[in-house]
């Protein structure tokens, strides 16, 4: 049974992005995370709750989320480009949402997903995690 809510925070200062084009302009004041977070929010389906933050820290690596539910593993991904990656984040997104403790098998996950994992951090529940 899936968690009734998960969060997916995004990076909304990013700057910079994985480019759809590459011919594009990497010092654009365009702000990639904040049109990421826009179009998650258009798109989030039920259960999944959008959540804009100023910095994850991830700003060499593009356009960052994190997906995170009570009990469960919290996961870091970048290099993301909100006109490329909205379908890969919301498949994502809804595995993370059905995978008990949020381990989704590493085969199952999207492939930007796999190759582009940030960090994962054990549950704050967890008093010893190995």
């Amino acid at each position: 049974m899936p968690c009734e809510t998960i969060d997916l925070l995004v990076c909304a200062t990013c700057r910079k992005s994985a480019p759809a084009n590459p011919d594009e302009d990497p010092a654009s004041d365009i702000r990639p995370g904040a049109e990421l977070v826009q179009a998650l929010q258009d798109a989030a389906p039920d259960g999944l709750r959008v959540i804009a933050v100023d910095c994850l820290s991830n700003c060499s690596r593009g356009c960052t989320i994190a997906l995170r539910k009570p009990g469960a593993w919290t996961y870091v991904y970048g290099n993301l480009n909100p006109e490329t990656h909205l379908p890969t984040i919301l498949e994502g997104a809804q595995k993370y949402r059905d995978a008990e403790n949020g381990l989704v098998p590493w085969r199952e996950r999207p492939e930007h997903f796999r190759k582009n994992c940030i960090a994962r951090i054990p549950p704050l529940e967890a008093p010893d995690v190995t």
